[in-house]
């Protein structure tokens, strides 16, 4: 059944200081999304940044997350670290509080955590850490969603908590014939096109072909499309123009997830 509405959320606020990633400014892609993930300073990001793209996307009426990473500036958080479930989630309860502090201070609210990169892949992998993951949320954040990928360990410990939980299609990724995304290091340029009908069908017809050619099925409430991936801004209008054309609204997440 094709889908009424979706969100699409973007990864932003991805430099640090003079240093940048990706082709693309936030001040272009932020009109063409409803959900920004905001990086929070460990794999990009800083204070100055993080209070701009919340700033922009209140303007915008953009869904506010907070995106936090492994402490990897260096690798830009797609290198996995080592350390405890508890470490782990101290970090990310470092961040998103940080985050949070500048919602605050622009009147808004939190919509969702994201974790990044390396740390959102061992998560959908691994249940303990998910569960550590999910009990901060609980605690902390009790009515923000988590996006996760769907059939992950971070989606069951979420089904199972009760903790609001939003499933996503990459847009701008390949997949495996598990359903998993194929994780990159360095994101190459694809054709945009391509990539907009990819999201119409997923959308239209809850498919998308594997890199091995198997046909798969798929459900999701947001689409992803990375601010990174070369071509990122032209990527997303014409996949929202691809949606908007076919009587797809496109609208922040909100309410509850069906099972």
């Amino acid at each position: 059944m094709a889908l009424q509405a979706v969100d699409i959320n973007c990864d932003m606020g991805e430099a640090f200081g003079r240093w940048s990633i990706g082709d693309a400014r936030d001040t272009a892609l932020i009109a063409l999304v409803s959900s920004a993930n905001i990086a929070t300073g460990f794999h990009a990001g800083d204070p100055n940044l993080m209070e701009e793209t919340v700033r922009l996307a209140v303007q915008h009426g953009v869904g506010i997350g907070a995106h936090p990473g492994y402490r990897d500036l260096q690798g830009f958080g797609r290198r996995r670290i080592e350390g405890t479930p508890r470490e782990l989630v101290n970090d990310i309860a470092y961040q998103v509080g940080a985050l949070r502090e500048f919602a605050r201070r622009h009147g808004a609210g939190l919509q969702h955590v994201k974790p990044h990169g390396a740390l959102y892949m061992e998560m959908a992998a691994n249940a303990e850490l998910s569960g550590v993951f999910i009990d901060y949320m609980r605690k902390a954040a009790p009515s923000a969603f988590v996006f996760c990928m769907p059939g992950s360990a971070t989606y069951a410990a979420a089904r199972a908590a009760g903790q609001p939980v939003v499933r996503e299609f990459y847009v701008d990724r390949d997949y495996n014939d598990s359903g998993s995304i194929v994780f990159v290091r360095e994101p190459v340029p694809s054709d945009p096109t391509a990539l907009a009908r990819k999201a119409l069908r997923a959308c239209m017809e809850g498919k998308v072909t594997s890199v091995t050619g198997n046909e798969l099925d798929v459900e999701f409430e947001s689409l992803c499309i990375h601010s990174d991936t070369p071509g990122a801004e032209t990527i997303l209008a014409q996949t929202r123009e691809a949606l908007v054309k076919a009587g797809i609204r496109i609208a922040p997440v909100s309410g509850p997830v069906p099972a």
